[in-house]
């Protein structure tokens, strides 16, 4: 079953309930639509492009920001057969261009954020026949959305798609370098559907609040499992910790899916006196999950905290193995906060050497997983593809262990270890650990180039508002770490990370390793000159 024949039954069983509330807190503005309408509206976009000659197995790019249009949208591109090409909004303008002329895509639905970036390139994207323009004030060198839609009818169209067709393809982050197009297929995605539903058991009671971007796997996968039951949700247009609980309050939000910076606002604001809980509905809200990065227990503890009834689980996935859910800690499993979890539904995993031969437990590896949402490959890239499937496994490029209970902990990125003196040191570890000071916010830990030994780890500390740290405070901090784990260089900076909360290690490697040459380990002493405040 193809995943657009969810949404067609959810139309016809469900016409006239809730499916999709847009909120835009910033300009007081809220949006709903049914489960009937979003079909039309669907139907109404497939219509419209297959009356453009587009089909089976061409593309179409979607560059919006999270709004109530993008998921119709992207269900209107896959009911022609065709396949969606989500884009990350944070692209440069040659970034989108390399990115659409990858695809070869034929048409372009952008939003008004993006006029500028599209103008900028419109004439250079020789394959693009079509831009949809989403908004108010549409350019003249695209078509109105809303006055398109208004022509074509709301039927379905009689387009046949099977399971093993290809439906969207999916550029990655580029957090670890290039973006690659990965191609997923209509059983990838309802995969991800079966997966999300099991691992947070969805009910037509639910009501999933979606922050993160669309665009990416991970939000609109989660989504999926409300999608398979029918189960109203809210894309929150902002992230503000008191707009996050305003909606859950309001809403009556039973699921929210966070990330650990957002999380830690929301504490931090809890704790200042800017949120009083006492002032909101939040009985319903039986479940918070966390993907896309390493959790810090810490952060868990505080969390039970403050909402010490409810439910929670972490989330590891890749947009290679359709989003989240691969490896899972499970709702019943907190206890064991800290790892990423078990093998998830569908799913297996194994931890491997550099030869691919399985690791004692308890030894660090590579993590392989192999399930229903492997991708098919990464678009006309063979070679790449090869790289990382090999026999049905999917290599992640991501460091782990496996405790006597079978529990995975995440180590680190294969590519952001770093080699200190022959001692291999995983940085999570280590930024694990500082999340646990109270002043400090947010932290990345990297390696930067030494002349004898390779290496050192140095750290990107980001202090909470108010506060004040020194470098040889940090350092004194991390002396109860083994001598090799510990910080010989702080710096005080914002870690960047990108919008699905990855920290973005190659700008950091770029700013304080890229351009500097490998110095000596008496440039290391720590000083009290370097100060700190939020």
């Amino acid at each position: 079953m193809p995943i657009t024949e969810m949404l067609c039954r959810n139309a016809r069983m469900y016409p006239d309930d809730t499916a999709l509330i847009e909120r835009e807190p910033a300009v007081d503005k809220r949006r709903e639509i049914t489960w009937l309408e979003f079909e039309n509206s669907a139907n109404r976009l497939a219509n419209l492009l297959l009356s453009r000659g587009i089909g089976q197995g061409d593309k179409v790019v979607i560059l919006m920001m999270n709004c109530l249009e993008w998921l119709p949208v992207y269900f209107g591109i896959l009911k022609t057969g065709a396949l969606a090409v989500p884009l990350n909004f944070r692209f440069t303008a040659e970034e989108i261009r390399k990115c659409v002329e990858t695809a070869h895509a034929k048409a372009l639905v952008y939003g008004s954020e993006f006029r500028e970036k599209i103008n900028e390139i419109r004439g250079a994207l020789s394959c693009t026949e079509s831009f949809i323009f989403v908004g108010e004030d549409c350019p003249e060198t695209a078509e109105n959305y809303n006055e398109l839609l208004a022509q074509f009818p709301a039927g379905a169209p009689e387009v046949k798609i099977y399971d093993h067709h290809e439906a969207a393809l999916y550029f990655t982050s580029g957090t670890t370098g290039i973006p690659k197009p990965i191609l997923l297929t209509h059983a990838n995605l309802v995969s991800a559907c079966i997966t999300e539903n099991r691992h947070h058991l969805q009910t037509r009671e639910d009501n999933f609040l979606c922050i993160p971007p669309l665009y990416h796997t991970g939000a609109k996968m989660h989504w999926f499992g409300s999608l398979v039951v029918g189960s109203k949700a809210v894309i929150l247009r902002g992230i503000n910790p008191r707009w996050i609980i305003e909606a859950v309050s309001e809403e009556r939000a039973t699921i929210v899916w966070l990330l650990v910076p957002w999380a830690q606002d929301i504490l931090d604001a809890i704790e200042s006196g800017e949120i009083n809980l006492e002032e909101y509905n939040l009985a319903q809200w039986r479940l918070m999950h966390i993907g896309a990065q390493p959790v810090p227990p810490s952060l868990i503890r505080r969390w039970q905290k403050y909402f010490p009834g409810q439910l929670y689980d972490t989330n590891y996935g890749l947009s290679e193995a359709t989003g989240p859910g691969c490896v899972h800690l499970g709702i019943e499993n907190i206890h064991k906060v800290g790892a990423i979890g078990i093998p998830g539904f569908n799913w297996e995993v194994m931890i491997v050497d550099d030869r691919d031969r399985p690791v004692p437990r308890g030894k660090v590896g590579e993590l392989l997983v192999r399930g229903p949402g492997v991708m098919n490959g990464y678009y006309e890239s063979p070679e790449a593809t090869g790289n990382v499937l090999k026999n049905g496994w999917l290599h992640t490029g991501d460091m782990a262990w496996q405790d006597e209970d079978g529990f995975i902990f995440l180590v680190d990125r294969k590519k952001d270890i770093v080699i200190y003196g022959g001692e291999n040191i995983f940085p999570v570890e280590i930024e694990d650990f500082l999340q646990a000071h109270d002043d400090i916010k947010d932290v990345a830990v990297i390696g930067m180039p030494h002349n004898r030994l390779g290496e050192i780890p140095v750290a990107i500390v980001e202090t909470k508002p108010g506060r004040l740290l020194t470098e040889a405070m940090v350092i004194e901090f991390c002396q109860a770490l083994p001598k090799y784990k510990r910080p010989l260089k702080v710096f005080f900076d914002k870690v960047p990370r990108n919008p699905t909360g990855k920290i973005e290690k190659p700008r950091l490697r770029m700013k304080y390793s890229g351009k500097k040459e490998a110095f000596n380990l008496d440039d290391c002493a720590p000083n009290d000159r370097k100060l700190a405040t939020g």
